[in-house]
């Protein structure tokens, strides 16, 4: 989907600040959150539905809210909604029954069967979808070169969402900054993206 979380390239936010020895967590509260989402992904929800479940929050929410909020907020969301918990519990801070049973399902992977092979000439599909999609604004109606080929691996864009499960190739395609951003004077600079085989056509049906 397009919303504030997918801003890269976008300018306005000031640099990025890295914090020098900067600890894995900087409160005991971000390692609960870190252990909750462990214990629950893969139990009630997919890493997908995870994703996307931060990519719904409010845009203020989102700017304002710090890595590990962001989490707290996709483990409370999607642990409401399939109804492991209760609101009044999550006010309560503790359980009033049982758990649900976990809900969540491990698909088979099939055989790799890619389109694509290293070298390929690809251009991304300039999609705008309403759901939860791991091709970058940024990098739609592109044209890149196909790096590495992997998977498969269930389609984001239908795992997030209870679809499927749709197993694909992931490719890692190599953009250069000045495809991407027409930024001339970076061209030697490259960005790789992991992609699905959906979100690529091959240079010659374009």
């Amino acid at each position: 989907m397009n919303g504030v979380h997918d801003m890269g390239g976008m300018h306005g936010f000031g640099p990025v600040v890295v914090e020098k020895d900067e600890p894995v967590f900087h409160s005991r509260w971000e390692a609960t959150v870190r252990a909750l989402m462990t214990l629950a992904l893969r139990r009630y929800f997919n890493l997908d539905e995870f994703r996307h479940a931060i990519e719904r929050m409010p845009a203020g929410d989102y700017l304002r809210a710090s890595y590990y909020e962001k989490w707290l907020h996709a483990v409370e969301t999607l642990l409401l909604e399939k109804r492991v918990i209760t609101p009044q519990e999550l006010t309560a801070g503790r359980a009033s029954s049982p758990p649900a049973q976990p809900t969540a399902s491990h698909a088979e992977r099939p055989p790799l069967r890619a389109l694509f092979k290293v070298g390929d000439r690809v251009v991304t599909r300039n999609l705008n979808p309403t759901g939860h999609t791991r091709l970058p604004r940024y990098a739609r109606g592109r044209e890149g070169v196909v790096r590495t080929v992997n998977g498969p691996f269930l389609l984001p864009d239908t795992n997030a969402h209870g679809g499927g499960p749709d197993w694909e190739a992931c490719y890692a395609v190599e953009f250069t900054a000045g495809e991407l951003w027409g930024a001339a004077e970076f061209e030697s600079d490259t960005v790789c993206i992991d992609l699905w085989e959906s979100y690529l056509i091959g240079e010659e049906n374009t």
